[in-house]
């Protein structure tokens, strides 16, 4: 073990779990004012119940040994076997240390989807569907690429998480926005502050740097190079989706901008610890005008994706792993893409897109289906009116 990349990781891990308070701000701004600290509970109520679960049994089925390829057992059940010893995964790090880091992605990951539902879910539909997803959908999916599963055995590129946090959790919120159906308004469901939005989208670019140079599991020249490509590639999305939105509306906006900023990182995230600096700016930049246009998708399909998962995550996260398909290169970390005469990784990167989304997406309605039958998906039309804060969580965001 190495004590600097232990320390490396562990900050990483802090950087990382505040992204999920950061993600509470960001969305918070986003609803209205009746419905402030219903969404902020989504994602503070993941980081106890998730962190738990995640202990108990989520990184035994994510991390423990394989079983064909599809799960890992339960030979880390309980945190078995998981201490101060060397990390199986991860052998410079003690165990621990290295099942608190991938917890927090746990976390993250499943506050994500809280975006497509905010504004008019049950607070117990909530829990149960985010426990149920932990287990059934993340474990399996961050095996499959991580841990040993057959994603990781064909040669899938996901450095911190692509697939596994941005694509799982936009299918999901796509199945979620269509389960749950549109929020019944009879006002616009506009931003209520957006200094909020703003806060906690630069809180989050901030602990991007944790997840993204973290992944590279030691203080390292490969860590060094994926905090200096997340940095670059959000700071193009913002001038992508500035330029786009520009031009489209004719003017520039500070909701734009952040969601630029997002867009950037969300489309650098698989690739950080694969690619080359100047592709990662192109990377970033094409994300910004990538995800604009993805967030305009749900007025095309008709689906209410509240806070836009589905346009920056899923978009950015897609275009994302493509983009490591093609400009991968060896002297960064070992894999070539296409453009370096490696064609077929960009085929192996399209697989693991399309079986990502699939398989989420119809897991992820199943276990809405079995939630909505045992404790119920929507509040009720009265809740809705009242507000989520007042008729969920008898609390007030405000008080005038």
């Amino acid at each position: 073990m190495n004590a600097t990349d232990t320390a490396f990781v562990l900050l990483c891990s802090a950087m990382v779990m505040v992204m999920t308070p950061a993600l509470a701000l960001f969305y918070g701004g986003l609803v209205r004012s009746r419905n402030v600290l219903s969404t902020h509970m989504h994602s503070y109520a993941s980081l106890g119940v998730i962190s738990i679960l995640w202990a108990f049994v989520g990184y035994s089925l994510a991390f423990g040994g394989d079983v064909n390829g599809l799960i890992g057992n339960f030979s880390h059940i309980f945190l078995k076997g998981v201490g101060m010893e060397a990390s199986e995964t991860a052998p410079q790090l003690p165990g621990i240390a290295f099942m608190a880091f991938q917890g927090m992605f746990a976390v993250l990951t499943v506050a994500l989807i809280s975006g497509a539902y905010a504004e008019r879910i049950r607070f117990a539909g909530m829990l149960l569907f985010s426990c149920l997803w932990l287990i059934f959908v993340y474990c399996p999916m961050a095996h499959w690429v991580w841990g040993g599963g057959w994603m990781m055995e064909m040669g899938a590129l996901d450095f911190a998480g692509g697939a596994v946090v941005h694509m799982a959790s936009s299918a999901a919120a796509l199945a979620c926005a269509h389960a749950v159906g549109p929020r019944r308004t009879a006002d616009a469901p506009l931003p209520h502050n957006l200094p909020l939005t703003l806060l906690g989208g630069g809180l989050l670019w901030f602990g991007w740097f944790g997840f993204n140079a973290g992944s590279a599991l030691a203080s390292n020249g490969l860590a060094a190079q994926a905090l200096a490509n997340t940095h670059l590639a959000s700071a193009a999305g913002i001038v992508g989706w500035m330029i786009v939105e520009w031009k489209r509306t004719g003017k520039a906006t500070t909701l734009g901008v952040i969601s630029g900023a997002l867009a950037g990182l969300v489309a650098i995230t698989p690739g950080a610890g694969f690619v080359e600096t100047m592709p990662a700016i192109g990377i970033g930049f094409a994300g910004g005008i990538i995800c604009y246009g993805g967030v305009l998708l749900k007025n095309f399909f008709h689906y209410d994706d509240a806070l836009d998962v589905v346009g920056i995550h899923g978009i950015g996260g897609t275009w994302g792993a493509l983009a490591t398909g093609i400009f991968a290169c060896a002297s960064i970390n070992n894999v070539d893409g296409l453009i370096y005469g490696n064609p077929a990784q960009l085929g192996i990167q399209a697989i693991s897109v399309v079986a990502t989304w699939v398989f989420v997406y119809i897991a992820s309605r199943i276990l809405l289906k079995v939630t909505d039958l045992i404790v119920g998906l929507r509040v009720t039309a009265d809740a809705e009116a009242m507000g989520l804060d007042l008729a969920e969580h008898n609390e007030r965001g405000y008080k005038f």
